[in-house]
């Protein structure tokens, strides 16, 4: 029985060849369980691997600051957490960490912080400097909304990758759940760093209070509106010093539905497997994860001493360590690609540069039904 994961979306031509971009998941795939949904993550491993074979892509994150001027709802951070004790990690040490300490499967840096401009300008566009200076590793920054100086500035330092997630796609919820500034903001901000030739991800939560499975897919075809080369998919973890502590956790069922329906809608684009569906599913989520699409996975080099204060979820924090990593990429038949995603961004815009046409290795989703 053929299942249908995609359909055309109501403006395509019939006529025409369907292709990359012209189909959006639908309620049979965000609901799949048991069969159904081995179904559907199987046929997002195989995009995944026609697309990127079987790499995964190994960065690693550094939170540098849990300043932070927003005051999202669902964010242990937010800056009416009075009980947080605020950091701004040191230069000196970070340059030590990433220069001389870092795995070695490691070939790309994300450098992330809640946000706080200042942080920006005291420690991240130096730290950059330095790694640009000495290092080939691919720079990612994910550090909210800046202005534009400021994007331009990390840019022209040396980072490529911008991480921006739009959180969900109706615009009274992001409001009534404090996001950043307004919706609408965020995305014009998605849209200039486009512009200015940033690779922009984004990403956004399953499982916030009141939402449904047609948030959900208004989440996905969202995504897919968006100038994005990646998206990540999230499932909310109640934090404990939030408004939202009491509500119950996203469902990781969604959550990988979701993961795969993005896959079999952008073949192409780079899908994280983020650490927060080891809270979701404990012992199992990472792997699923890997098993329904996502090419890339972020080892933490966070300071021990500053980890407990950077509150994205909970302080007890499930730490993804190399060993852990590899092992859970070991286990799912992967391996690490010796290539950076900054540097595969760049290749891939080389050969469309010199008409190629498509995206290196992309593949067309298939309609089905």
């Amino acid at each position: 029985m053929q299942r249908n994961w995609v359909a055309l979306s109501r403006s395509v031509d019939l006529t025409k060849t369907v292709t990359e971009g012209l189909c959006f998941a639908t309620l049979d795939a965000l609901v799949a369980i048991g069969a159904a949904q081995g179904e559907l993550h199987e046929q997002a491993r195989q995009i995944a691997s026609t697309c990127f074979g079987r790499r995964v892509f190994v960065r690693a994150v550094v939170e540098v600051s849990n300043y932070c001027r927003e005051n999202c709802r669902y964010c242990g951070m937010r800056r009416d957490n009075r009980r947080l004790d605020r950091f701004r990690a040191r230069l000196d040490l970070l340059q030590e960490l990433l220069l001389h300490h870092r795995p070695s499967s490691v070939t790309d840096i994300n450098i992330q912080a809640g946000e706080d401009p200042i942080v920006v300008r005291e420690v991240v566009l130096p730290l950059i400097k330095t790694l640009r200076a000495q290092t080939q590793l691919g720079i990612s920054v994910c550090l909210g909304t800046l202005n534009s100086q400021l994007y331009a500035n990390l840019q022209q330092t040396g980072a490529s990758i911008y991480i921006m997630k739009f959180e969900m796609a109706d615009s009274q919820n992001y409001s009534e759940m404090g996001g950043p500034g307004a919706l609408s903001e965020r995305v014009d901000h998605i849209r200039t760093l486009a512009r200015m030739g940033w690779h922009v991800s984004s990403g956004f939560i399953v499982g916030l209070p009141g939402q449904g499975p047609q948030d959900l897919l208004a989440n996905l075809a969202f995504a897919c509106e968006l100038p994005l080369d990646g998206c990540s998919v999230s499932p909310f973890i109640p934090g404990d010093e939030t408004p939202l502590a009491a509500a119950p956790s996203g469902s990781i069922d969604l959550t990988l539905n979701c993961m795969a329906g993005l896959r079999l809608m952008r073949p192409g684009w780079v899908i994280p497997a983020v650490s927060a569906l080891n809270l979701a599913e404990p012992g199992t989520g990472y792997r699923r994860g890997l098993r329904c699409g996502a090419n890339l996975v972020t080892i933490n080099l966070t300071p021990k001493e500053l980890r407990g204060d950077y509150l994205l979820y909970k302080r007890d924090r499930f730490i993804m360590t190399e060993e852990r990593i590899l092992s859970a990429i070991s286990a799912e038949g992967l391996t690490p690609s010796t290539q950076s995603l900054a540097a595969f961004y760049q290749q891939r815009e080389s050969c469309l540069n010199v008409g190629a046409g498509h995206r290196l290795g992309a593949v067309h989703p298939q309609v089905v039904g």
